[in-house]
């Protein structure tokens, strides 16, 4: 109809608004989908089972922590007879491992005997935890972990040699690499009165558990010390009023005509093949050799040093 604005489909109420349209959010959408995997028992909150599992992965993660721990305190000898002469010479030691069911000998009565009496801890473990703990070494069913060594500073020897009241004597090894032969000079350093042991931070041997038996436990008795730089020291120790003197086979002097015995000494043990290095022997105040028959090679550097440990000593007590 002429003028009049109505048309059908488009009527709307004076005032009004159109609103929101409500809807269902899409839940029911959703409702219809897949629902996820059920988790397993040992996955789910508060469950026995994920108890269980958690309390098993604890443990696991002490045994690990406790195996890295014994992994790094220290080195493991094994063998029924090294271990007994570790133990029968006083070797320091953390605990002693017996494989469970070992075929008992007087050797492992002894060791184990041994060990309780120095309140060492007796440990039974598996046969092949104790073949982990070795890297598959011949432990024959029995260990003993011997911690690492504790070394002092080459300045705490010379302070240990003034206050025995005696003149210092020290011994450095200069490049000796057979923990043997290590075990052998300190244990001739300590026979024969010496404050302390001086070895070089690289090229030589340490104090392992083969040394310890080598030194038949008199490294307990006498200090070890690390000089970065083993020359540098040995001209430290020169500035400090000690005369150093290096064994050295080609030497005019011999170990009888050594007249610095009585002073504050320092005495040299070369390595076993090519002797001192030349930057050791320009820093020696002098060089001796030891008097021997014609046509004997010369002595290891572990005996000589004893033989010039020895006159130093007797000379002293003639003093």
């Amino acid at each position: 109809m002429p003028g009049n604005d109505k048309r059908r489909g488009a009527v709307r109420k004076s005032g009004t608004k159109k609103g929101m349209v409500v809807g269902s959010g899409g839940q029911r959408r959703k409702a219809l989908e897949g629902k996820k995997p059920t988790p397993k028992a040992e996955n789910r909150f508060n469950h026995p089972a994920k108890r269980k599992a958690d309390a098993r992965k604890q443990a696991q993660q002490q045994r690990d922590k406790r195996r890295k721990e014994s992994d790094n305190a220290g080195e493991l000898v094994a063998g029924r007879n090294p271990v007994l002469e570790c133990v029968r010479a006083g070797v320091p030691t953390t605990a002693l491992y017996a494989a469970e069911g070992i075929d008992t000998d007087e050797r492992v009565t002894e060791a184990v005997r041994l060990a309780a009496d120095q309140g060492i801890s007796v440990v039974e473990v598996p046969r092949g935890e104790l073949d982990r703990m070795t890297s598959g070494a011949l432990h024959q069913g029995l260990a003993l972990r011997v911690p690492p060594y504790e070394y002092s500073e080459p300045e705490d020897l010379l302070t240990a040699a003034r206050n025995s009241g005696l003149p210092p004597l020290l011994v450095a090894v200069d490049g000796v690499t057979d923990p043997r032969n290590l075990g052998a000079v300190v244990r001739s350093a300590a026979a024969f009165g010496a404050h302390g042991v001086l070895l070089p931070q690289r090229r030589s041997a340490g104090m392992t558990a083969v040394a310890w038996r080598s030194s038949a436990g008199t490294a307990a008795r006498i200090p070890l010390a690390k000089a970065t730089n083993l020359n540098r020291t040995l001209k430290n120790l020169k500035s400090e009023g000690l005369m150093v003197v290096g064994l050295d086979a080609d030497s005019d002097v011999t170990s009888d005509e050594l007249e610095l015995a009585t002073d504050p000494l320092v005495v040299v043990v070369g390595s076993e093949g090519r002797g001192l290095a030349r930057l050791t022997r320009e820093n020696c105040d002098q060089t001796v050799s030891i008097p021997m028959s014609s046509g004997v090679e010369s002595l290891n550097a572990s005996v000589a040093a004893g033989v010039v440990l020895a006159e130093v000593a007797r000379r002293r007590r003639l003093s």
